[in-house]
């Protein structure tokens, strides 16, 4: 599976797009443990919570063991999104819809010892759906519409790399071990597998979600796709504007510029600045009049970047 063999058709059918169950397994992998600062800070909130759940679930505590192992993710949590703009409900109805069975067959392919004897019992497909619902609803869902934003906002830079680049351009740093090997083969881990053919393939997507490394999605042999860590997820919110920057065009609309090295909507500036809308879209106005910012319309939302003239005046300042 290190290599996928994909026909140029499907590369012409592929796509970004936002997963919310992605984010929800994402989110299921940092509760049950945090490798870097960021995932350690979001889960401290949430970890005491998840902790007694599990205490009270043993079913829902023996499945988070079984899991995840160290290269690999149970395939019932990594199942492609069937439509271009899931919801959750949809993406959860599709894991409700598998029996005790396949998922059984997952978690021992998964992991090589016995499954726990709360793993055996009928309903186990009801237990995994509660514990997705649970992450979903305690700790993603109240998150979701700035979690979303900046999910749109990667993919609207990737989009940009595309038609600049082409594919090879738009996931050049999407993952450490993924790359276009060229001869339509697409290098998706370090895994010593064999190649694996799209041919049957309907449909392959690319799904950004808040993770420190991605996993791949699929549902042989049609639908298949890629999660991988969306840009911005680190960057700091409080970063002051270079100060011969805010000399030469103002202090809020330097701010502004500042923020925009990766895509980011109106409303997500108003947070981050404090300032009004009214005030924001101003000043966007004024950096977008003078070529130092693109725009571009992603879901609901209109997205703002800096040009390579933007760059120039953070960089000069």
């Amino acid at each position: 599976m290190g290599v996928w063999q994909v026909p140029s058709d499907l590369v012409a059918r592929s796509r970004f797009t936002v997963s919310p169950m992605a984010e929800t397994v994402a989110a299921l992998k940092a509760l049950r443990h945090a490798h870097v600062p960021w995932e350690q800070a979001w889960r401290r909130p949430h970890v005491d919570a998840f902790r007694e759940m599990l205490a009270a679930r043993p079913a829902a505590r023996a499945l988070v063991s079984a899991s995840f192992n160290f290269r690999w993710i149970a395939d019932f949590l990594t199942i492609a999104p069937t439509s271009p703009d899931p919801t959750f409900a949809a993406e959860l109805a599709t894991v409700e819809g598998l029996s005790d069975e396949r998922i059984r067959a997952d978690l021992r392919a998964t992991r090589p010892e016995p499954l726990a004897a709360e793993l055996l019992e009928d309903g186990l497909t009801g237990q995994v759906v509660d514990l997705l619902r649970w992450v979903w609803t305690r700790t993603v869902e109240p998150e979701w519409p700035e979690r979303e934003r900046r999910l749109r906002a990667d993919i609207v830079a990737r989009t940009a790399a595309l038609s600049t680049h082409g594919w090879a351009g738009a996931l050049a740093d999407i993952n450490r071990n993924v790359r276009w090997l060229g001869d339509g083969r697409l290098q998706v881990n370090d895994y010593p597998e064999p190649s694996l053919s799209l041919h049957e393939a309907e449909q392959l997507v690319f799904v950004p979600a808040h993770c420190r490394r991605g996993w791949v999605l699929w549902d042989v042999p049609t639908r298949f796709g890629m999660v991988y860590p969306a840009r911005g997820i680190l960057v700091d919110p409080t970063s002051p504007a270079p100060d011969g920057l805010a000399r030469l065009i103002g202090a809020n609309r330097a701010d502004i510029l500042a923020r925009l090295d990766a895509p980011l909507s109106t409303s997500q500036l108003v947070a981050l600045t404090g300032l009004s809308l009214g005030t924001v879209s101003d000043h966007l106005r004024v950096l977008l009049d003078g070529g130092a910012v693109n725009r571009r319309r992603s879901g609901r939302e209109v997205l703002y970047w800096r040009t390579p003239l933007g760059d120039s005046l953070v960089a000069g300042g």
